[in-house]
């Protein structure tokens, strides 16, 4: 008999979560489509500009590793 007792408080609490995620997420202010954009440019061009770093970085060392070796 206790089991039924735990379980309609069970619900009410699953309940309770939903009704207080709905309200997060009514607070969520997603960003317009200018901002969008301007971030999106711009993690492109730092992922571009990281990329050819890394790339020059890695062929400098192996430059230099060859040239030790011989």
């Amino acid at each position: 008999m206790g089991e039924s007792t735990g379980n309609v408080a069970g619900k009410a609490q699953k309940k309770s979560r939903f009704k207080s995620l709905k309200t997060e997420f009514k607070k969520i202010v997603w960003a317009d489509k200018e901002t969008l954009t301007k971030q999106s440019v711009a993690v492109v061009i730092v992922t571009l500009l990281l990329g050819i770093i890394i790339y020059l970085l890695d062929y400098v060392i192996e430059l230099g590793i060859g040239f030790i070796i011989g």
